[in-house]
């Protein structure tokens, strides 16, 4: 693995277990959100961020959220 595929999180998980065994990612964990994201906002795909359909819909879900509630910009001016 290159650097490029560190950095996009190829080796980190970001969906986590919760106490009752269900998958979440969080919305609030902006850093982690951020490594997921091009420089212009664009969200990374499953094969370089190396995750499930799942996974990335519940990526995709938080990123949303995080953009919604302005934790995250919508565009690159401000990334």
């Amino acid at each position: 693995m290159g650097r490029a595929a560190d950095r996009a999180g190829k080796n980190a998980r970001i969906a986590k277990m919760s106490g009752n065994s269900k998958l979440y990612v969080d919305y609030k964990d902006v850093d982690e959100l951020r490594r997921l994201m091009t420089p212009n906002g664009k969200m990374y795909g499953r094969k370089r961020l190396g995750v499930s359909a799942r996974e990335q819909r519940l990526i995709a879900a938080a990123i949303k959220r995080a953009r919604y509630i302005g934790l995250l910009p919508f565009t690159d001016a401000t990334l």
